[in-house]
Order: C-alpha cells, then structure tokens, then sequence
C-alpha cells in the first residue's frame, strides 16, 4: 500500500513537471520564433542580394558589396537596432526558397511585391521604384508604343514583375520567357525576339557591357516598386522595417541614396508616390 501511494505521487510529480516544460517550451519556440527580437539580441542580421545588379548592388573595388539596395539594408538594419550586417549573395530565383529554409533573414534586392511571391513571403513597404522600357534592336523600326508589339515577339525574365505585366498587357504579343538575363539579351541582339521588357538600369548595363546593338524605344511602361521580402509571420519584423522605411522617405534618406547611386535627377520618392497613387 505504501509504495503504491509512493508510486502515484511520483506519476503525479512527474506528470506536472512534464507539463512545465511543455509549457517551458511552448514559451521558448514563440520566442524563438519573433525574429526581431531574435536580430536584436544577437546583434546580427543576414541579408541577401544579387551582388551583380549594379546600381542597385555589385562588388565594389575593395571587394565589399555596395550599391543602392546596400546601402538601404545597412540604413534599415541600424534603424531597428541591429548593428551587424552580412550579406549573402544569391540569385533572383533562390531568394524565396531562401527565406523559407532560413537561409538568410531578409531579401534587399528591389524584389517586386508579386502576387504569387507574396503567397509564400511577406513584403516590406516600397524602397526601390524602377523604370520599365521597351528596349529593341537598333535594326527594329517602328516601335514606340505598346501598341507597336502588337504581333511581335518580347522577351522577359521568368518570374519578373515584367513578366507580369507583360502578360496583362502585351495581349496581342508573343511573350517568351527566360531564367537567364544573359541568354535575354542575346537573343534581343541577334534579332531572335523583337523587344524586351526591362528596367532603364538593366538594359543600360547589358547594353554598355556587352556593347549590344540595342536601345530604349517609347515612354515609361510602368514604374515597378521594389521591396523587402520577408519570412512569413514576422508581423513585428515587418512593422520595424515599414518604420524605418517611412522614416528614411520622411527624413530624405531614400531621395539622398537615389541621387547618389541612381543619378541626381532620379526621384525615388516622387516616383513611389506616384506608383503608388490610386488609378484615376
């Protein structure tokens, strides 16, 4: 009888210091799962870009990464308190596999807010708009509007916020898609598709690079808007960074860091407005 009642406080005993710790745990992965505060302890933050998308972000001569997108990640680390940046260079089209496998903490690299990128990560508040053109072989005539491809063959990257809009917009076109920028261009030079898509600063740097027969063609397509990608259920994170952003656009930081890699005559935040204003 007594080792009985011995056995059965014993199982009682065990049983609640089994629950504390269940709901020692509980706490511990919840806090463990608020990245920001995760950041700010640790002092340290990982972020990812391409490395090789110069304005926005290259190697520079002293073998650092710099540009416009690295200079924005430094600025927002340090306004929500952390001091220590590393970045990870990647490709465009690891970048979201990347946050889900943790890889990296957060995407600066100008990434578009796409609908079906933003099934899978969250997206910061705008930092980045870029110009999109129609850019032609120099032996392409006749194309100065949308309305001129009608019936041409255009060219995109995958996964793009060109390619996107392309699609909704270039109906009466045959849109051919590509992985690689490089094989992109190459077939806009040798006459393979009629036009491309692409940012202002894109098709400048192959253009300049790779000494291509191509140029820009019409007005302004549409101002793609760049953003922070971000792990989903990080609404603390993503609040943090939101008010640093606002912050940077408020105080002239974003117009100061355009002018400085982007050209003095770029607007960013005049052309974030302007993107981002009703329709009509």
């Amino acid at each position: 009888m007594y080792r009985s009642i011995v056995d059965i406080r014993l199982m009682k005993s065990v049983s609640m210091l089994l629950i504390s710790l269940t709901f020692g745990l509980g706490a511990a992965h919840a806090q463990g799962n608020d990245a920001l505060q995760r950041l700010r302890q640790t002092g340290h933050i990982t972020i990812a870009n391409t490395q090789a998308s110069p304005p926005w972000s290259q190697i520079d001569d002293q073998n650092q990464p710099a540009g416009y997108d690295v200079d924005v990640a430094h600025e927002v680390a340090r306004r929500i308190g952390v001091p220590k940046v590393t970045f990870i260079a990647d490709s465009l089209s690891n970048f979201i596999d990347g946050l889900r496998t943790a890889k990296y903490d957060i995407v600066v690299n100008s990434m578009a807010a796409t609908v079906e990128r933003k099934k899978i990560v969250d997206f910061s508040a705008p930092y980045a708009p870029q110009e999109f053109r129609i850019w032609v072989n120099d032996k392409v005539t006749g194309v100065n509007s949308v309305n001129d491809l009608a019936g041409r063959e255009v060219g995109v990257e995958a996964g793009t916020s060109n390619e996107v809009w392309a699609r909704a917009h270039l109906t009466n076109s045959k849109i051919h898609t590509y992985d690689n920028g490089g094989f992109l261009y190459n077939d806009l030079a040798s006459g393979r598709i009629d036009a491309v898509i692409e940012s202002q600063f894109a098709g400048l740097k192959e253009k300049q690079i790779n000494h291509l027969p191509i140029h820009e063609a019409g007005p302004v397509l549409t101002i793609s808007l760049g953003c922070i990608a971000i792990p989903k259920n990080q609404p603390r994170l993503v609040e943090a960074i939101n008010h640093a952003i606002g912050d940077m656009m408020a105080d002239g930081t974003l117009e100061r860091l355009g002018h400085k890699w982007l050209g003095a005559d770029y607007d960013v935040v005049g052309d974030i407005h302007k993107a981002t204003q009703p329709a009509g």
